[in-house]
């Protein structure tokens, strides 16, 4: 597959390289997080606090469903007096008992690693809140244990869904008093979201586009994503887990300030060799560090260290800011951007970004 950066303002091939519509599924971010936030309100999300509040809130989740666990716990930062913790598992761990809050989450309802989590959850006991697609058997074994359950009207892929799956656990959150998010925060970060998709639409070019500027970028290299706070890593990851889906691309994640301990190392092996006299170029090392307002003062340092050391070794970097005042609303700029970035890198390798086969695949082979 060869990078043809010339597609990416190809309108024509935009359309019929995505059949399955992921730019435009990608384009309804900010209508997921008003709806997200309606179905929440309806499902009594926000009276949750009338159980008490939880020694500790476990999220259980996979693939897309598990990012939003990541983004409620950047979300409600340091300050939160619980520990809020994302599971990608089958089980949850020993310490789990009946003084605490499982957030199961599908998109589809029937990721069979969150099932399985749930059904223990009742079990043991917990109190359960799920988020998922309507009429699935994670519905069931909500409705089973008179657990709240928010159903979701999901379309395309899970991954494509994460503000609708995201926003009900940010809904729970401030019922619990653990962030302040009412209903004029969601609209900010939904109209945030449209500012993005104005900006990244297809018809943008290339030149004024920030969502094709970073895929152009990211082609021909090896991506080493950092963040400088839990809330840039939550996008980080997300970004990295886009690239693999979306344009089929392997990515390395890592978050300061233990990135500087392993990864660093990386500015001085063969992939930040470049022959500038070889025939073909070489992929190579590229150093995208996602940054935010709320680091602490030496991880900072540490950020503004190791772009220097990077661009000492001529180890191209891209650095990308979370805008905003709240901390949903940047990291809802950060992953708009990525989400865009990840899908128009795959359309400018001609590669359909909504199947993944190989996931498909595997859930075949392991179900025999």
């Amino acid at each position: 597959m060869i990078w043809e950066p010339e597609r990416l303002d190809d309108q024509q091939h935009l359309a019929d390289g995505d059949p399955g519509g992921m730019l435009l599924a990608v384009a309804t971010s900010a209508a997921q997080v008003r709806t997200g936030h309606r179905i929440a309100l309806e499902a009594g999300v926000d009276r949750l606090a009338a159980q008490g509040r939880p020694r500790a809130i476990v999220v259980a989740g996979m693939g897309g469903s598990a990012i939003g666990g990541d983004i409620l716990a950047a979300v409600c930062g340091r300050g939160a007096p619980m520990p809020i913790v994302t599971l990608r598992s089958y089980q949850l761990p020993g310490w789990v008992g009946a003084t605490d809050l499982v957030i199961a989450v599908s998109c589809s309802g029937r990721t069979e690693e969150t099932l399985s989590v749930a059904a223990e959850a009742v079990r043991r006991g917990c109190s359960l809140l799920a988020v998922g697609g309507a009429g699935s058997p994670l519905e069931a074994v909500a409705t089973q244990s008179s657990a709240l359950y928010v159903p979701l009207p999901v379309s395309g892929q899970p991954r494509a869904n994460l503000w609708l799956a995201t926003v009900p656990l940010i809904v729970a959150a401030a019922s619990l008093g653990l962030v302040q998010a009412d209903a004029a925060l969601f609209e900010d970060v939904a109209k945030a979201l449209e500012d993005i998709a104005h900006q990244c639409r297809p018809s943008s070019e290339s030149f004024v586009n920030p969502g094709k500027t970073l895929a152009m970028e990211l082609a021909g290299s090896v991506p080493m994503i950092w963040g400088s706070s839990p809330l840039a890593s939550a996008a980080g990851y997300r970004l990295a887990c886009q690239l693999g889906e979306n344009a089929k691309y392997p990515a390395i994640f890592g978050e300061l300030p233990e990135a500087n301990h392993n990864q660093v190392v990386a500015f001085d092996g063969p992939l930040a060799q470049r022959d500038l006299f070889a025939d073909t170029p070489a992929q190579s090392l590229r150093l995208v560090m996602l940054r935010d307002v709320d680091e602490h003062p030496q991880v900072t340092r540490r950020r503004e260290v190791s772009v220097r050391l990077a661009r000492d070794r001529d180890v191209p970097v891209t650095e990308l800011a979370g805008e905003g005042a709240h901390p949903l609303r940047r990291v809802a700029t950060l992953i708009g951007l990525g989400d865009y970035a990840s899908t128009y890198l795959a359309l400018g390798y001609g590669i359909d970004p909504t199947p993944v086969a190989t996931i498909t695949e595997l859930k075949a082979r392991i179900s025999q």
